[in-house]
């Protein structure tokens, strides 16, 4: 009987061994299954004229143009005139600027909590007073460029710098999709 039971115990063993082989390589297969890179974006609009824009804009790569951060690609979709008249719209070259994303230099930050005063019988009240400076550099922002720069001459760099390593970095983004 022992030698039965050994038996058992050793086809048990194996058929346990091979379901969990084949569920740590299914699970290894879903797991190596990425999610589809997205490097599209929906793209609709309406000019002055009534003409509707719909398509698809695919990035190819971003640039630094003039400190603004660019999103290059391809534009593919229908441009609909005012009178109805469709007209595809493939492969066209397309700049677009990234927004949300653009450089700047908070230079002040400044609270003054609620004033009071009273000047023989003049009453003054003032509520929270909250001041935020920011410099925005970039072409023809002298004052935004110069209060930039003189911002970060402790920092040992400049936006310019940054800006660049932020192109290099979503471009290598990018290319891994």
């Amino acid at each position: 009987m022992t030698q039965f039971s050994m038996k058992a115990r050793i086809t048990t063993l194996a058929v346990l061994f091979a379901l969990l082989t084949m569920t740590m390589a299914s699970t290894g297969a879903l797991a190596a299954a990425k999610a589809p890179a997205q490097k599209t974006a929906f793209v609709q609009g309406t000019s002055t004229a009534g003409d509707v824009l719909t398509g698809v804009f695919t990035v190819t790569n971003f640039v630094n143009q003039n400190g603004q951060l660019v999103a290059q690609g391809v534009l593919n979709g229908t441009l609909t005139s005012a009178s109805g008249v469709a007209t595809a719209v493939s492969n066209l070259a397309v700049s677009l600027p990234v927004s949300g994303a653009s450089a700047s230099c908070p230079i002040l930050s400044l609270v003054l909590g609620p004033l009071d005063l009273n000047l023989l019988g003049l009453t003054i009240h003032l509520n929270q007073v909250v001041l935020n400076i920011t410099a925005v550099p970039g072409a023809g922002n002298l004052l935004g460029n110069l209060l930039c720069a003189v911002a970060n001459l402790l920092n040992g760099g400049n936006l310019t710098g940054i800006l660049d390593q932020l192109v290099s970095d979503l471009n290598a983004i990018l290319a891994a999709l």
